[in-house]
């Protein structure tokens, strides 16, 4: 298995510490709103790197923070802390603001068919560990007390810019709010590793330190999070090209001065969701969410198919026609793999042959596109409908889009056909009152088969309906 490494620019073999064993970290999601689909594309392909793994032979831990506390508005260390700046905006607490935006955020996952990680650790549950890395900084001397705060001194480091040689331009690509200087700060690129009380005095959530009241910086949670669970050396750490500078940068600095050594091996990032006014983003206010498409009658796996379209090492254009084209051929696929009958005898020998071709294809730095190639490539070949059907199932093991499984409707017992053409010829006046504009009539119609238990739902390619 190949991946391309951000650390070194190269697509390198995979080598994991330990034979068999992959040590994997995510980098969770900041809760304090909905996570947009641009989010949700670094999360898919995340998704996607685990399945292969695990479809590669390897015992995959991998482990997810999620930042409750300490993420500020500014990557410099200033502005509001975004969850303060949630629950004011939602007159709650911070804490239940956490809750409420991270169930949401599994709850997309689930909808996206996101495998949810082995390990999911707020960092609220680890002010201890944040400590005690901080202390070792301190005694090293790689970390300085200023302004009752305590920052990282990136002066100490041999090379702070890890991640290649760009100039300060490109590296502010990734800093994604405006810049102000902190005047405590020796060197411009050092990072706070602990805020005090003088710092934010509205601060919701303060803890007790050597250094005064106060809570941590953002870089600090990842490191002590994924040593926590995964030790002083990882295999693969994970997140948007937009985490490479400063959060990885500052990760990677604060990791190795506290451990000595090399801390993590391959990096991971997965490029942006653009939309046609560049990167998709909170901080402009309007942004896609899952509930959003759905509210548009999209399923979620035709999104999660349309990213597997594209390499992740590409920025991806999102517009509603290209959607409207994934999720017309992902429901045809579908339609095409449920249509295999289950004939003839299974070949675990040709299951093998075809399992190896997608571990070579799709295990070259994760190439999805490359993936769903080969999916058609069964469905034509000239195979039994039980080798077809393992074959598929073994690869959607990977991609994640529910080939096989069949949908509410799909799975529903057969409906009486009187019943059924009446919900058919109602269904078709209430499109031509909605057509007329006549939507108290649309509504009446779909109240009537609601009392006989027919519920509808509207899609883009109009409207479903069930038995309640």
């Amino acid at each position: 298995m190949k991946l391309y490494n951000s650390l070194t620019r190269k697509v390198e073999e995979f080598v994991p510490n330990e034979e068999g064993k992959v040590g994997m970290y995510t980098c969770g999601p900041t809760v304090y709103h909905y996570a947009h689909i641009g989010n949700l594309r670094s999360y898919i392909m995340e998704d996607v790197l685990e399945k292969l793994l695990r479809f590669s032979g390897y015992d995959v831990k991998r482990v997810m923070n999620i930042t409750d506390v300490g993420h500020l508005s500014s990557d410099a260390d200033t502005g509001e802390d975004k969850m303060l700046k949630g629950a004011k905006r939602e007159h709650k607490t911070v804490m239940e603001i956490a809750k409420f935006y991270t169930d949401a955020f599994f709850a997309d996952c689930a909808k996206l068919n996101i495998k949810t990680p082995d390990v999911v650790e707020p960092a609220t549950n680890c002010i201890d560990e944040f400590i005690h890395m901080i202390e070792v900084l301190l005694e090293k001397g790689y970390a300085y007390k200023a302004g009752e705060n305590i920052y990282f001194d990136t002066s100490k480091l041999d090379n702070y810019f890890v991640f290649g040689d760009q100039n300060e331009e490109e590296l502010m690509v990734g800093v994604r709010d405006d810049v102000s200087e902190d005047e405590n700060k020796r060197n411009k690129n050092d990072f706070v590793l602990w805020f005090t009380k003088s710092k934010f005095e509205d601060q919701a959530l303060k803890w007790d330190s050597p250094w005064g009241v106060g809570y941590p910086g953002w870089h600090i949670e990842c490191s002590c999070i994924s040593m926590k669970h995964l030790g002083e050396y990882m295999d693969i750490h994970c997140g948007g090209v937009d985490n490479i500078f400063p959060h990885h940068t500052n990760e990677i600095a604060q990791s190795e001065a506290f451990t000595g050594h090399k801390w993590c091996n391959y990096w991971f990032h997965v490029h942006h969701l653009n939309d046609e006014t560049g990167k998709m983003s909170k901080s402009k206010g309007e942004f896609l969410t899952v509930s959003l498409l759905e509210e548009k009658g999209y399923d979620p796996l035709a999104y999660r198919f349309f990213t597997l379209q594209s390499h992740y090492r590409k920025p991806l254009v999102f517009s509603f026609d290209a959607l409207d084209q994934a999720a017309a051929t992902y429901k045809k696929l579908r339609n095409r793999a449920l249509a295999i009958k289950a004939e003839g005898s299974l070949d675990d020998a040709l299951v093998k042959t075809w399992h190896d071709k997608f571990a070579d294809a799709v295990g070259n730095d994760v190439n999805t596109a490359m993936g769903l190639t080969l999916v058609y490539d069964v469905l034509k070949a000239d195979l039994d409908g039980a080798t077809k059907i393992a074959i598929i199932n073994d690869y959607d093991s990977v991609l994640g889009l529910k080939l096989l499984e069949k949908t509410e409707n799909e799975n529903a017992p057969a409906v009486d056909p009187e019943l059924a053409a009446y919900v058919e010829e109602m269904i078709a006046k209430r499109a031509e009152a909605k057509k007329a504009k006549d939507f108290a009539l649309a509504d009446s119609i779909r109240d009537e088969l609601k009392e006989k238990g027919v519920v509808i739902k509207d899609t883009r390619e109009g409207a479903r309906w069930n038995l309640a």
